[in-house]
């Protein structure tokens, strides 16, 4: 009996490890069956790829070569000088909005602060708040309440005159952007009136009026005419933007102001004054 167990239980482990050895041949011919179906399907889609992004190179490459060429032809002195107001009106683009993100403050949670702080410690403890709190708001707040034992009416005055000081801060260079988005498409017409005026002393040169003769001067007053209308167009787009920031931030700080001035009344009335 013992003998016939034994003889069952090796034969069942021979037929579990045939059985194994099977299935692990399986995986590995269906693994690599599926590994040649992939490097076909790569092999296949890597041309596709190369191509489209040598399509792309290609075009970045012609589209430089073709504004670098009428870069050129329309005079690369004039054209750079116009091209100098894109520069000059960007860096202070950039300048404003980086200035008027970082200016923005949570006006809800900044109002709060102070009302705990007047509350729990009064008014160097609200100061104290605003101090270290950055942005307009803040230093708006700072100035009314550092005047509070004058009264709430030079407070009142003093958030009034100091949101104009903050105002102005904001619309620094201002003058400046618009100053460059009138000069670019002037300087585009300027050299229009250069491109024409080269184009009809070839024709008194010659003494004939020709397509040939007139086309090179032509050429050279459109596309300084559309080099200045490009960055016109830019730098007024950013500094519509740029107006959107300043208008949003007067709005908090006139809304906070009044907020404010609420605050420093009630405090008063806390403190029987």
């Amino acid at each position: 009996m013992k003998k016939v167990l034994a003889t069952l239980t090796v034969l069942s482990m021979l037929m579990f490890g045939s059985a194994t050895v099977m299935a692990q041949q399986a995986d590995e011919q269906t693994a690599a069956q599926t590994e040649q179906v992939t490097t076909a399907a790569a092999e296949q889609a890597a041309p596709a790829v190369v191509e489209e992004a040598a399509e792309e190179a290609g075009g970045m490459v012609a589209l430089h070569k073709t504004l670098k060429t009428k870069f050129i032809e329309g005079g690369a002195g004039f054209m750079a000088l116009t091209l100098l107001t894109l520069v000059f009106g960007l860096a202070l683009c950039i300048e404003r909005i980086i200035y008027l993100s970082l200016s923005k403050t949570n006006t809800q949670a900044l109002l709060k602060k102070v009302e705990d702080a007047l509350n729990n410690g009064g008014i160097e403890a609200a100061k104290e708040v605003c101090r270290n709190t950055r942005g307009p708001v803040a230093s708006i707040f700072y100035q009314g309440l550092d005047r509070y034992d004058e009264g709430v009416d030079v407070v009142e005055k003093t958030v009034a005159s100091y949101g104009g000081v903050q105002m102005g801060l904001l619309e620094k260079n201002l003058s400046w952007i618009s100053l460059f988005i009138s000069i670019a498409p002037s300087l585009g017409f300027l050299g229009t009136i250069i491109g024409m005026i080269e184009a009809f002393d070839k024709i008194q040169q010659v003494g004939d009026i020709s397509a040939t003769v007139v086309a090179g001067g032509i050429k050279v007053a459109l596309l300084t005419t559309l080099l200045g209308l490009v960055i016109a167009v830019v730098l007024q787009l950013f500094y519509n933007y740029i107006l959107s920031l300043i208008e949003g931030l007067v709005n908090e700080m006139e809304d906070s102001s009044i907020s404010l001035l609420d605050l420093v009344v009630e405090y008063n009335k806390k403190n029987g004054k």
